[in-house]
């Protein structure tokens, strides 16, 4: 079987390019990148034809930052529906945060992750496991066995390390493993009972406050760390103008260290909390206009790395209750492709920058496969049509939770087909053979 994907502008995040070219697919692998008609199929062959004229072709999406609950909570999200979630948001990869019940701090729950990916069968999983037991910052885990078993990068994601020795020795244990390192920054003396972002809003509605202090004294932390160890430090769903300062003045000082943002961060200010919806709490919460404003240039000057999702699936159990009762978390695999367009078309990135956030950037942080469409490569990949306008509706998100502060809103831009090793896990293009 040959596939032909003709006529799509396709996108080089890596050296920021866009050319209008054919894609020829063998075995799972791009074979060949050609000018559009170059391609001539010779004799009787078994050829299935993409028509992706008018649409961009983009390297297989790559979320380094997702929650799919299983094992533990497979009431909210299992390995399976999270992977039809990521695939039809485009993401042809995601990498899974390790606070499952029970926590992947050992190489059974990595290995169970991974043959639970097997079954589902739809895009690459890749466990990212404990810093320490338990997540309880008392002791670190076995990295090399956790890497062996299949764990791309060591996090108590959910959690932060609170000891500061503790995440020395974990940094300098990942460098012997080569284990990216990613940082939950949360100072929980600062953050306490807090359930919004402390400001304004959190007076007026009388909810205990999270101040931006409580993130900021975290990021400042972990890039003294790598500093001092020389390792790179990873630091996760950056919210905070501060948080973005340290890291730009970090970078300028060739401190080794990198930052994901989330949309939500970008999209939202606290503002969205006003009337007490559930799903608009998240951790870290909801900041000030400035703060939004921060993040996108953090993006637009490449402070900020790349873009993750924090897909975060909660239930009604969890979600419709009282405001200060409730999970903090949103799901985002499906609204992470058009909210990120939203910002090339308000000029903060360019479409190849965009894409590098989504693909090359959290691949090449995690030295994992994908990020690129190049011959001899594998055939991830995803086809947007930057055109298609919608609403989104609570009934046609493929996650089984449904907690998004985005329902009802406008969007443009979306995954009409992705493509893992050449085979095809989403699709809404009409095919012809």
């Amino acid at each position: 079987m040959i596939t032909w994907i003709k006529g799509g502008e396709v996108i080089d995040p890596r050296k920021g390019e866009k050319k209008t070219l054919d894609i020829v697919i063998k075995k799972g692998k791009i074979e060949r990148l050609l000018p559009p008609g170059d391609f001539r199929p010779q004799g009787d062959i078994d050829l299935k034809i993409i028509d992706a004229s008018g649409m961009i072709v983009t390297p297989g999406l790559v979320d380094m930052h997702v929650h799919f609950r299983e094992p533990g909570e497979e009431y909210k999200e299992t390995i399976a529906t999270g992977s039809q979630a990521a695939a039809a948001g485009g993401f042809t990869a995601v990498a899974c945060m390790p606070n499952t019940n029970p926590i992947n701090d050992s190489r059974s729950v990595t290995e169970f992750i991974l043959e639970r990916a097997r079954k589902a069968n739809l895009i690459r999983v890749y466990p990212v496991a404990a810093i320490s037991r338990g997540s309880r910052s008392e002791s670190l885990t076995e990295f090399g066995d956790l890497k062996q078993a299949g764990a791309v990068a060591v996090s108590d994601d959910g959690r932060p390390v609170t000891s500061s020795e503790l995440m020395r020795r974990a940094i300098e244990y990942a460098r012997f493993f080569n284990l990216p390192v990613i940082s939950h920054c949360q100072d929980l003396n600062l953050s306490n009972k807090g359930v919004i972002h402390e400001g304004t809003i959190s007076t007026k509605l009388g909810l205990q406050g999270i101040p931006a202090a409580s993130e900021e004294i975290m990021v400042v932390r972990e890039i003294l760390l790598a500093k001092l160890t020389g390792y790179p430090v990873h630091i996760a769903h950056v919210s905070t103008e501060g948080s973005v300062k340290f890291i730009k003045q970090a970078k300028e000082e060739g401190i080794p260290v990198t930052a994901e943002t989330a949309p939500h961060y970008f999209s939202l200010d606290h503002t969205a909390v006003v009337g007490f919806d559930t799903n608009a709490k998240m951790y870290p919460p909801l900041r000030e206009p400035k703060d939004v404003e921060a993040i996108k240039i953090g993006l637009s000057q490449g402070v900020i790395d790349a873009i993750a999702t924090d897909h975060a699936p909660h239930s009604l159990i969890e979600k419709d209750v009282e405001f200060d009762k409730a999970a903090f978390g949103i799901i985002g695999l499906e609204t992470a492709l058009p909210l990120t367009l939203a910002l090339v078309r308000e000029g903060v990135m360019g479409l190849p920058e965009a894409i590098a956030k989504l693909s090359y950037n959290p691949a090449s942080i995690l030295s994992i496969k994908g990020g690129v469409i190049e011959e001899g490569k594998e055939a991830d990949l995803t086809i947007i049509d930057l055109n298609n306008e919608y609403v989104v509706k609570k009934e046609s998100f493929k996650s089984k939770s449904h907690n998004s502060p985005f329902i009802g809103w406008q969007m443009k831009g979306k995954a009409i087909l992705t493509m893992v090793g050449g085979r095809i896990v989403n699709d809404k293009l009409k095919i012809s053979n």
